[in-house]
Formats: C-alpha cells, structure tokens, sequence
C-alpha cells in the first residue's frame, strides 16, 4: 500500500514550527509530503534540511528542489541564498530543523483521536510491539514503527502516515542520549505508555543504569494525565519511575497482585512456550511459538498493553498465539544436517545476551552448543567488564566452541576461560571459513549454534554463511518490512 502523504499549508507549518517565511511566492499554498532525504523527494514536498554529525541537509536543497519540492525548511539561510527567489519555491527559516521536525508531527499526530501506544526499554521492545500489533490488528487498522524508525527522525516519519483510517498507532521509542525520550513523547502525546524493563543498555551516551532508568521513564513523566502508564511490576527501577505517575495505570507481573500475569509456564522445546494468561481473575491458555522464557515477559507487557487500549481476553490471546518471531530476533532455523540455529543477530545488550544463552541451554539440552558472539556496543566504560561476565556466563552454559568478533573479544574469552571453558574451544573471527569447516566436523543432528551481537556487528552474516553451508530451513521466518 502505498503510504499517504499528510498535506500542511504553509501557514500551519508556520504555526507548528514558530519558522519564518524568507521566500514565498504566491502560487503556492500547500505542501503534501514531509521528506527528510533529497534523493526520495517528490513533486509538491516539504524537504527539512536537517544537521547531523556527517551530513548537512543544506548541501542538498538543490536536490530537492529539481525533484519539485515545493518548499524548504532551513536554518542556515547562508546555504540557500542561491534559491531565494526561485518560483514555486517557499523557504522556511527555523531556529532547529530537527526540533521543527518533531513539532510538525506533533502538529499531524493532534489532528487524529486515534489512541496512540508508545512504547520503550532497555530490551525486548521491538518484539514486544510486534506482539501488540499482531492482538490490535485483528481488530484494528494499525500503524506501527517499521525497521529502526524509533528515534528522533524516524518517529515523526511514522507520525507522518497516521491517517483518519487507522485506529491505533504503535510507536516504538529509542534512544541513546539523554533526553530523547522526553522528545519523543512530547512529539508522540500517546494514550498509552510501556516500559518493557530497563538494564545496562546504552551506558556510553547515558553514563549509568540510574541516568538509563530516568530516561526510559520519562516516557511516564511526559504524557498527558488523561494517559494510561503500563508498569511491569517485576522490574524494581519501572516502579520507582512511575511512582510520581498519579494517572491511570495496567500493570503486569510474573507474580499476583498485577492486572494482568501468567501461571503455568511450561517450555516446549522447538514447539515454543505455554502459558496462562490471567487478566482480571480470567485465564486463557496461550501457545506461542517462539523460544526463551523471556519472552513471556514481553508476551504480558503486549497483554498489558492491549487490554489498557479496551482489547478483550480473546483477542489477547488469540494475538500472541498468532505471532510468529522475526528474523534476527530469536528465530529458530534449522539445517539440513538435522542441526539448528538460533538467530539473534539483530542486535544485544548484556540482558539480551544473556536471555539468548539461556534460551540456548534449554534448547540444546543434552546436545552440543556453538556460539558466535559479536561485541554489545555502546557500554562506554562499563565494556570490558560486561564481556567478561558475559564469558563468564557463557561458560556454564555448557558449550562445545565459542566464536568471537570485535575489539572486546580478548575481555569476553577471558572471562570464559576463567567460567571454565577450554582456550583451545575459543576462536576469534573472522577466520576464513576455518569456522565453517569446524561446524562440518562437529556439528550433528540436534545440537544447536546461537548467533548474536550487536548491529553494527553484522552477525547476520555468519547466518547466512551457516545456511549456506548446511542448507536451512526459514519456513517460520517474518522479515521486517524495515531495516
């Protein structure tokens, strides 16, 4: 389908924005489409020239405006006085293009009364939103966050679809500096707030796990006191954050005494996990099929949240027994030798690390486990230590080999060494296929390899070459429409 392009006159972007008109001919009134990339540009869009570390949006304008941008958003008026007085152009000045930028989806998101669902934390949020969007849709026209459009550019992009045919809005939140979260929520306004947890996850941009709990609950302390906040009961720094929060509030637990919990819990192997979900003293048996106890916890996040948006148990229920996991993010392939693969590639964090390698031991069970561990970027002065507990971790575990890549390596061998695994069962990629022929030696029917790392690593590479290699099967794989 193709996406709808939200129109604003120039006087609304005025009003949003506080920007000032520096060229403005007559003939044109209106803009349809808000592009942030002169490449994709169409007739009739507003392009915002926005700054970052390594480009300037400036540098493109001329690129735009030849693919018939009908305005321009600035705030550098020296880079443009070229096009000052070129017809059919509107030139808007600004004081921050990225902050106007948030400000004209606030403006967008406002026009609807369509319930917007907000949602962040330190892990397990991406697939936590896949799981509410798989209960609404089955009731609802939904809009959610595609691929990584979670931060302060990406958001207003998903912002920019809403439409008066969509009846709720999912919108993931990242963030990796402080105050972003606070940004977000002001330009999202949602109905509906959730933090799935929050842990050591972004500490080079925040610094510690109290500036990483103080930003993930700003979500809480910034929306509207007609909003609903979502409280994971079992997450000590969520309730503290919320405990200035005097408006509405659904909460989840592994425990009584929540809204909505679960009783019991039963691994099933290749088949997933099972579950009862009790909301409200009512229980309804769930199936899902993905692998990781952890999930479970996202399962009665996404329950949380859908029963605060007014979903029934029913649909509930029926919403995550249909989720199917997605690629990267704990999707179960298996080989054609009889092995399997856990793909975790998509990104990680000490949590998710260790979320994975218990989702592992139980999957392999008696059977042999192998490892590809890329680094958890973004840890600043916490990094070494955090790989060396991490390979710590790893080691009791109960692994056959460990596959090693990025500069934390040596820190992550080393604390698996002293966990107890041998040095002689611990390689350091890349290794020129030299791994893919130990796995044609070792590797048999039953036992099972785990791939993870952080994005910037590529660990979905060593995916690819283990399919290659083996032959797979992705019957279950749902690829991201983003990203």
């Amino acid at each position: 389908m193709k996406k709808a392009a939200p129109k604003f006159s120039v006087e609304e972007v005025l009003t949003a924005t506080g920007g000032e008109v520096i060229s403005n001919p007559s003939s044109v009134k209106t803009f349809c489409g808000i592009c942030t990339d002169s490449r994709v540009a169409a007739r009739g869009n507003l392009f915002v020239a926005l700054k970052g570390e390594k480009f300037d949006g400036h540098d493109f304008v001329r690129d735009a405006l030849d693919r018939e941008a009908a305005g321009v958003l600035i705030h550098d008026e020296e880079k443009v006085l070229p096009f000052l007085n070129r017809e059919k152009t509107v030139i808007i000045r600004v004081g921050d293009t990225l902050t106007a930028l948030g400000d004209l989806a606030h403006h967008w998101r406002k026009k609807f009364s369509t319930v917007v669902i907000a949602l962040t934390g330190s892990s397990g949020k991406t697939t936590t939103k896949e799981m509410i969007a798989s209960i609404m849709s089955r009731k609802k026209n939904i809009l959610k966050t595609e691929g990584n459009l979670n931060n302060l550019i990406g958001l207003p992009q998903t912002i920019f679809g809403m439409t008066k045919q969509h009846e709720a809005v999912i919108l993931e939140m990242g963030t990796n500096t402080r105050g972003e979260i606070k940004r977000l929520t002001q330009i999202a306004s949602p109905d509906i707030g959730l933090i799935t947890n929050v842990g050591p996850a972004h500490l080079a941009g925040l610094g510690s796990l109290e500036a990483v709990r103080d930003e993930k609950c700003d979500l809480f302390l910034n929306m509207s006191r007609d909003a609903t906040a979502v409280v994971n009961l079992d997450d000590e720094a969520v309730v503290a954050g919320s405990e200035s929060w005097d408006g509405k509030r659904v909460t989840f637990s592994m425990g009584t005494g929540a809204d909505v919990t679960a009783a019991q819990i039963e691994k099933q192997g290749l088949k997933g996990i099972s579950f009862h979900l009790v909301i409200g003293g009512r229980a309804k048996e769930v199936v899902m099929k993905i692998a990781g106890m952890h999930h479970v916890y996202n399962a009665l996040a996404a329950a949380a949240t859908a029963f605060a948006a007014g979903m029934e148990m029913e649909t509930i229920a029926e919403g995550l027994a249909a989720f199917t996991p997605f690629s990267g993010r704990m999707e179960v392939i298996k080989l054609q030798n009889g092995a399997y693969q856990l793909d975790d590639s998509y990104n990680a964090n000490p949590a998710s690390v260790r979320e994975a390698l218990m989702a592992l031991k139980d999957l392999k069970g008696h059977h042999s486990g192998y490892v590809f561990l890329g680094d958890m970027l973004e840890l600043g002065s916490h990094a070494e230590e955090m790989h060396r507990k991490i390979g710590m971790l790893i080691a009791t575990v109960g692994i056959t080999a460990l596959f090693l890549q990025g500069d934390f390596s040596p820190m992550t061998a080393a604390g698996a060494i002293e966990g107890g695994l041998a040095s002689e069962n611990i390689f350091f990629l890349p290794r020129q296929d030299q791994e893919i022929d130990f796995l044609k030696t070792n590797l048999k029917k039953g036992d099972w390899i785990l791939v993870k790392g952080s994005r910037r690593m590529k660990m979905e590479h060593y995916v690819h070459k283990i399919c290659e290699a083996f032959g797979c099967d992705r019957a279950n794989h749902q690829p991201q429409s983003a990203s």
